[in-house]
């Protein structure tokens, strides 16, 4: 029987590695104290649903799988192409072939915290990211799905090395001698398509509560620009802000 006290153990596994997690169940498997085994049951299903992740990850690289031949390929992906202020972010990713990370996903299918930790590792890990913005002004100017093209191509110029292969979300980005694959919903069948919509998200999240700092009346902090309730309604009694589109908020002001 192990020397440690149960709650020695329990202090163990809350601040075991997920390294560590196999050898942590080896050791104490054979306990034959309740609440060992208690926590050791906890560590089998943590290992258990680490290892449905890696296998959703291994599943994420089929497309990336599909186009080995290809030295560099690179995710790309938006965010705020639908707010009504704020400009439209564009990320580019290049991940390494052999990536790791796991619970990369679509940005929106993430929690705030996720995505943020999520853009710190894949920001340590990439081989290359690039950003590219489209300001409110120039959505006026060009129309949104225009303004979105401009973005992802300046995160591409962005990138070094230039990648051999675009994995883009559902779009084709006009412009661009580099072959591109668009994938309806991308983001959640691609890696390197799901690393480039935390990237674009967290960057354009970030962006929108700096704005609040400025501008707190309108609650960018909580609705990034978005439409909601509460964003109208201060949109109606303030008017519009210098961030917001002109070309998007004609039905409220």
């Amino acid at each position: 029987m192990s020397e440690k006290n149960i709650s020695e153990i329990r202090t163990i596994y809350k601040n075991i590695s997920t390294e560590d997690l196999e050898a942590f169940i080896d050791t104490y498997e054979q306990d034959p104290r309740q609440g060992v085994q208690t926590i050791v049951a906890q560590a089998k299903n943590r290992r258990q649903k680490l290892r449905e992740e890696l296998q959703r990850i291994e599943n994420l690289k089929v497309y990336e799988r599909r186009y080995a031949e290809y030295a560099t390929i690179c995710g790309i992906d938006e965010a705020g192409r639908g707010p009504l202020a704020g400009p439209v972010v564009a990320g580019a990713v290049i991940l390494p072939k052999d990536c790791r990370i796991l619970y990369i996903n679509d940005s929106k299918k993430l929690t705030a915290k996720k995505r943020e930790e999520l853009y710190e590792e894949i920001m340590r890990q990439a081989v290359s990211v690039g950003v590219g913005m489209a300001s409110p002004a120039r959505i006026d100017e060009i129309n949104i799905l225009q303004a979105t093209y401009e973005a992802m191509r300046e995160a591409v110029g962005k990138l070094d090395p230039q990648p051999g292969l675009l994995l883009n979300d559902a779009v084709t980005i006009p412009g661009i001698e580099i072959k591109q694959v668009p994938i309806i919903k991308g983001d959640a069948k691609s890696i390197s398509i799901g690393a480039a919509s935390i990237i674009a998200k967290v960057t354009r999240d970030r962006l929108m509560m700096e704005y609040d700092r400025i501008m707190p009346e309108y609650g960018f902090a909580s609705n990034k620009g978005y439409g909601s309730a509460a964003h109208i309604a201060a949109l109606k009694k303030y008017g519009p802000s210098p961030i917001h589109r002109q070309s998007f908020i004609g039905h409220f002001v």
